[in-house]
């Protein structure tokens, strides 16, 4: 029996593609929003398919509706830093 790979949505683009390759925003049951770099945290999630989709989901508010709370200036902040150490770490 094969074994069947997850597939998710892109917020933005709506294209799908597997869990593993998409970027995954998670809102935590303590309300924070960060970039899931292991795609395991608890809590709301949501998957964007790279970089620029990511810009145009804060830009258009729909990381906000598809993680149900408002992304602060302080949350942008952070996920753009989480997410920058991570694609440096992935090119180490």
């Amino acid at each position: 029996m094969a074994t069947r790979t997850r597939q998710r949505t892109c917020i933005v683009c709506r294209a799908t593609d597997a869990k593993s390759s998409l970027l995954r925003i998670v809102r935590t049951p303590e309300g924070d929003v960060r970039f899931d770099e292991t795609g395991r945290m608890n809590g709301r999630g949501a998957y964007v398919c790279g970089v620029s989709c990511l810009e145009k989901a804060l830009d258009s508010k729909r990381l906000d509706s598809a993680l149900r709370i408002k992304i602060t200036s302080e949350d942008r902040e952070r996920i753009a830093t989480e997410l920058c150490a991570s694609l440096s770490h992935e090119d180490n």
